[in-house]
């Protein structure tokens, strides 16, 4: 899912409003309802490296970005709760076009190591 508009246009905002409704609704032991668990990253205040993650230039050692550091942790979880990884910033052409394989139905996180990370369905 994807909320854009314009700065100042109350995107967070309506997020936020949603997350705290969904969990109110899942605190009532209600199977049609879950809790949401957040892991919110502004990709433009890093770098594309910062958020996928790179390789060293020297010792060709991979370290993972903040996105896939999250993503293994959205995995690991095992809670029956929904889990929202929240791009919260501008729409930029270079990280959104290596989305474009979480978005659609694959549901893959393809990173430049080669490693496919697929994403649960409470994602």
């Amino acid at each position: 899912c994807m909320i854009v508009g314009g700065a100042g246009g109350g995107k967070t905002t309506c997020y936020n409003v949603l997350k705290a409704a969904l969990n109110k609704l899942g605190s009532r032991d209600d199977p049609r309802f879950r809790k949401v668990k957040t892991w919110i990253m502004n990709p433009k205040s890093i770098t594309y490296g910062q958020l996928y993650g790179q390789f060293d230039v020297v010792t060709r050692e991979w370290t993972d970005g903040i996105l896939a550091t999250n993503v293994r942790h959205v995995v690991a979880d095992d809670t029956q709760q929904k889990k929202w990884l929240i791009f919260d910033g501008p729409v930029d052409a270079i990280w959104i076009e290596s989305m474009n394989s979480v978005l659609d139905d694959n549901r893959l996180l393809c990173l430049d190591n080669g490693e496919r990370i697929s994403l649960p369905h409470s994602v």
